[in-house]
């Protein structure tokens, strides 16, 4: 579970401080998979919407 960062004031460097910490604290392939994982929900998000489905890339034999 990723962690919360709670602030009584908007303070954009602490948040950015806190996202690169976080960012750090992942492997590699936890960034990776965190990337996908968005990327799916953004695709669903935008066909529930009405956009048309993104671009694909398909191998072909």
């Amino acid at each position: 579970m990723a962690p919360i960062l709670k602030l009584d004031i908007h303070d954009e460097e602490k948040e950015l401080d806190f996202e690169i910490d976080y960012q750090l604290s992942l492997t590699t392939e936890q960034r990776f998979e965190m990337m996908f994982k968005k990327s799916e929900e953004i695709a669903k998000i935008l066909i529930e919407n009405g956009h048309r489905e993104p671009f694909k890339i398909i191998k072909r034999k």
